[in-house]
């Protein structure tokens, strides 16, 4: 067993770790940059009989024992003790300690590993080294730097709540599904409430079988059937749930928490005094054994305040479009670039006073590796709103800011997600489906502005008349058979990484009803953030 608290300190770029294992020998906690041994940067500590704690430096160059770093020492020991079977060693780190035999705590979802033995170790003894550790080790994939604590079982105790839910979905017995269904907000709530909180209900027969979970807001000028609301393969009825997937609520992927408090200011208003309000949940099922006779009654737990908190809780969403105007991936590439440009027109109608964005949930599917969104003001970048440097599919986390970030009018944006596909032998173009792609970067913020729900990009199809050589009217079917019809090399991948990059695109953004759109000849130049070499 482990159990593992910190601090994060952004003014001294440090985390504070405190490790607790249940044995009386030595306990190790690493970062690794794929998951295991090979290149993990470990602290490795003990408490001796005299009651001195201890701590190392240690470096994985592959599945083998640990070595000693030879080049700086840089887990630093603050305090250790043992205690009723257990040791528990406190120790500090930066995020990055600019040592080669070290591996930088990044913005995002990082690897975390740890293991234990039996006995401490002796310094005054060379043979009294670490031992294999057999099967007293782990993982977990968590965002060191932007986590936000799970609350206390008794945090809810006495408020409403409802749920959306399936009822015993059967699942088929295929690999891969995608099931969509739409909810009305619940008739018992006429009157307008703030949910303070939510929580992913994941059913306990399926914990390995549900992949991951997004919640949209349907647009309010939508119109519904209640005795028959959408209820299928999202493919199947994508045509009467299209405009459902403008608006992300929140979405949840395997090994993330199930559980998302709001900031103390602002509450997401799941139901209106004005008109009833409807979400679809989109679930994703992974079943590789294709099983049969599966049922799943998945879903979301609103938490009802017993008051409206003083702001409404709403999101931004930026990136592309999921089509394959936007998004068309070489294969065989190590890296791919995919930019998009918000302007400083979509914030023109944003409070003079500004919002507060308080938190980010970047996605792509599953050749992306990193996102960030940038704030541009006066043609400036003046920091990330936030940057997924280390992002992975299977771990989509609610990413907490430290601290809320002010947006005014006239500030734009720039986003960027990078893409991998080294183990993909096609084109992997912007869809719905897994083996699809996306890009998008979802802020949660307050107070609520109606006139920007999303800010999103497509190149141009002027631009992609050009690069086809016709001048006939093209669509995404056309397009998407035009683009599986070519042939790659080392020359044409290069190619089209220079035409993603200064193709001219179409920027649609604003609200449901309200939509606009801009030409931009080339995603806009802007004075970028410095790059600071690292200095420890």
């Amino acid at each position: 067993m482990a159990e593992l608290w910190w601090t994060v300190n952004n003014v001294e770029q440090e985390i504070t770790f405190e490790l607790h294992m249940k044995t009386i020998g030595w306990i190790g906690l690493g970062i690794s940059p794929a998951g295991g041994m090979k290149g993990a940067d470990i602290a490795v500590g003990w408490v001796d009989s005299s009651g001195k704690a201890h701590i190392q430096d240690r470096f994985a160059f592959d599945k083998m024992k640990p070595v000693i770093d030879n080049t700086t020492q840089d887990w630093f020991l603050l305090q250790g003790q043992e205690q009723n079977g257990w040791t528990a060693i406190q120790f500090k780190r930066y995020f990055d300690s600019c040592d080669t035999m070290d591996v930088p705590i990044k913005s995002g979802t990082n690897i975390l590993i740890f293991a234990y033995g039996l006995v401490d170790l002796d310094l005054s003894r060379s043979e009294d080294d670490i031992t294999y550790h057999e099967s007293r080790r782990g993982a977990r994939m968590l965002p060191l730097r932007s986590y936000s604590n799970q609350p206390a079982d008794d945090m809810f105790v006495g408020l409403d709540f409802f749920d959306f839910s399936f009822e015993n979905y059967v699942v088929p017995p295929t690999d891969t599904t995608y099931h969509c269904k739409v909810f009305k907000s619940p008739s018992t709530f006429l009157a307008k409430r703030h949910a303070i909180a939510h929580k992913i209900l994941i059913d306990s027969r399926n914990v390995n079988l549900l992949h991951h979970l997004d919640l949209f807001e349907c647009p309010s000028t939508d119109v519904y059937d209640d005795a028959k609301l959408p209820d299928g393969i999202c493919d199947d009825i994508l045509n009467g749930t299209r405009k459902c997937s403008l608006t992300i609520a929140t979405a949840w992927a395997i090994g993330a928490d199930v559980t998302t408090v709001y900031p103390e200011e602002a509450g997401y208003a799941v139901t209106s005094d004005i008109g009833t309000k409807y979400f679809m949940i989109k679930i994703h099922y992974d079943n590789p054994r294709l099983a049969s006779n599966l049922q799943d009654s998945s879903g979301i737990r609103f938490y009802l305040g017993n008051k409206l908190r003083q702001y409404d809780l709403s999101y931004l969403i930026f990136g592309t479009l999921s089509n394959p105007a936007s998004l068309a991936i070489p294969p065989k590439v190590e890296q791919f670039i995919v930019d998009s440009y918000c302007p400083p027109e979509a914030t023109r109608d944003f409070p003079v006073s500004g919002i507060n964005v308080v938190s980010a949930l970047p996605h792509t599917h599953l050749q992306g590796y990193s996102v960030w969104t940038k704030l541009i003001r006066n043609n400036t970048a003046v920091q990330y709103l936030f940057n997924a440097e280390a992002y992975d599919f299977n771990y989509q986390f609610a990413n907490r800011l430290p601290k809320p970030i002010k947006i005014y009018p006239g500030d734009a944006f720039a986003t960027r997600c990078i893409y991998t596909t080294r183990n993909k032998n096609e084109i992997t173009l912007g869809g719905q489906r897994t083996t699809d792609e996306m890009c998008s970067h979802t802020f949660s913020y307050y107070p609520l502005v109606d006139s920007l729900a999303g800010c999103m990009t497509a190149i141009d199809e002027t631009a992609w008349r050009t690069i086809m050589n016709t001048s006939s009217p093209i669509d995404n079917s056309k397009l998407a058979q035009w683009l599986h019809n070519l042939t790659w090399t080392t020359e044409s991948t290069a190619q089209w990484q220079e035409f993603f990059d200064k193709a001219q695109r179409r920027i649609v953004y604003g609200r449901e009803g309200q939509m606009e759109s801009k030409i931009l000849p080339t995603i806009p130049k802007y004075e970028d953030l410095k790059v600071e070499l690292c200095n420890k």
